[in-house]
């Protein structure tokens, strides 16, 4: 199983696994006990020790950039063709009697039919070689922030492993599994999809023995069209768990109807959270302390604990159930499950952050949708009492991917936001709808600002927001292809006007 990490050999032996070729020896012994430090696509991240996988994407190709990879220190290539690059290079027929030596400094570069596939074949080899328990986590709603709460309460007894960033997907998942050591003990993996299918794959890959559904919305309804098809995608990571027998557990948001039918589809144990005492593990008397977090109680079985977390907004109780419910699942006290919920870095989608002319900004900026847009706008209602005051101004952007319900999703944010703001700045072309249906409702016109682009916004909010003893509370809010990371930047750097 290589030295703990992933080896040259092991990265040869799963290419030669998958494709039926891999001698009973190596006929001129085996490669040199070179070990991979980390797997990367980008050759800007490559470093001394690490693996290179050259992907053809829509911009680049990685096959242009295989000798800077090389150059910064990459001991293995997986490639499509021939690099130009000085190394060692294998083919599927080389795993044979064609290997006559194997030069001890030399990067070797494996040519391979499909670099994406060979990257998810070394994957699931090397995570068949490490007995380790795999938790995964789907869901229209609150995958990563869930992904980093349950990991950091994780990580209070175990060893654990979390996927980083938005690599939640076929090329993600892999690099994430190729990180994994003998060390590790959990792994936590977030699962995205855009079709049927997907998620399958990446169970197949990752062999999950827990999963974590958090809801099913509207999220991705232009690719798959129906509601129904979108809980059909999310079911297929309970479908793929193990029977209960073998360690399997689906964890499931009780209070979602879509997410509730997924427990006969199965064959994996039943954990189910939610706020109704008929889930495993709830919640009840939830009290928002604004920016400070929240307050509630836990209930499971005759057992009450008392909760306090600095996590932002009524929603977030839900992502406090999930990381608990993973927690007990895997035998963590109590004690260690609070003590994982108050870390601050699983607080990652919405932040409150300082703000120009004293404000606070609540930066949401990772994406966005209908839900997660509404329980943010809640939030933004919630702190005025808390906080002494000071406007509460709402910049919300285009959400993306809803399909069929694009136009009603910004239309309903627009109407919560008429109640929830005292100021709506709405950006973009759907942004805009999201601002119309807030006057429908009776918004006050000069509360209610429609601009273009985040240039746009940024030079209206540097007008808008002005001192005031209580400062004003900015929620900044769009799906990631709005880039409104930008708006949040501009205005802790520059001067009010």
């Amino acid at each position: 199983m290589g030295l703990g990490v992933l080896t040259l050999e092991d990265l040869i032996r799963a290419l030669a696994v998958s494709q039926g070729q891999l001698p009973e020896k190596w006929p001129a012994g085996p490669p040199p006990q070179v070990e991979i430090h980390s797997a990367v696509i980008d050759s800007r991240l490559a470093s001394p020790g690490c693996l290179f996988i050259a992907l053809r994407g829509e911009q680049h190709d990685g096959h242009d950039f295989v000798g800077a990879a090389i150059d910064q220190g990459a001991v293995a290539i997986i490639a499509e063709r021939r690099p130009s690059s000085a190394c060692t290079v294998l083919t599927t027929a080389d795993w044979g009697s064609a290997i006559v030596d194997w030069p001890p400094a030399s990067p070797v570069c494996i040519l391979v039919p499909d670099s994406l596939v060979a990257l998810q074949r070394v994957a699931a080899y090397w995570r068949r070689q490490n007995a380790v328990r795999i938790i995964g986590i789907t869901g229209s709603v609150g995958k990563t922030t869930s992904k980093e709460a349950i990991a950091a309460v994780l990580r209070q007894r175990y060893n654990t492993l979390k996927s980083g960033g938005n690599y939640n997907n076929e090329i993600g998942l892999p690099l994430t599994l190729l990180a994994l050591t003998t060390s590790h003990e959990r792994v936590v993996l977030e699962m995205g999809m855009y079709d049927l299918g997907e998620i399958a794959l990446l169970a197949e890959i990752a062999l999950p023995q827990v999963g974590v559904v958090t809801n099913v919305g509207p999220t991705h309804l232009e690719r798959l069209g129906t509601i129904e098809r979108i809980a059909q995608a999310k079911a297929e990571l309970p479908q793929a768990l193990p029977p209960a027998e073998e360690g399997g557990v689906a964890i499931l948001n009780a209070d979602d109807e879509w997410v509730g039918t997924m427990a006969s589809q199965t064959r994996a144990r039943i954990f189910t959270y939610g706020l109704s005492p008929q889930a495993d593990l709830w919640a009840d008397s939830i009290e928002s302390e604004g920016l400070e977090g929240l307050r509630f109680r836990f209930h499971y079985g005759e057992e009450t604990v008392y909760a306090r977390v600095p996590m932002l907004g009524h929603h977030s109780v839900h992502t406090a159930l999930r990381a608990a419910a993973v927690g007990l699942v895997e035998g963590l006290s109590w004690q260690e499950i609070m003590v994982g919920l108050r870390d601050q870095t699983a607080q990652l989608r919405l932040v409150a952050v300082p703000g120009p002319a004293g404000s606070t900004i609540l930066d949401d900026t990772y994406n966005a949708s209908p839900a997660s847009c509404i329980a943010a706008l809640n939030l933004l209602e919630e702190l005025a009492p808390h906080e002494g005051g000071g406007r509460k101004i709402a910049v919300l952007g285009d959400m993306y991917e809803l399909g069929a319900y694009q136009e009603e999703g910004h239309k309903i944010v627009g109407r919560r936001a008429r109640d929830a703001a005292d100021v709506l700045v709405a950006v973009g072309r759907l942004g805009r709808i999201i601002g119309q249906e807030a006057l429908k409702v009776g918004m006050p016109a000069g509360s209610v600002y429609l601009v273009e682009t985040n240039a746009q916004a940024i030079d209206l909010l540097r007008t808008l927001v002005t001192p005031s003893p209580a400062g004003d509370k900015i929620l900044i809010k769009g799906s990631r292809g709005m880039a409104m990371e930008e708006i949040v930047t501009a205005l802790q750097e520059g001067e009010v006007s």
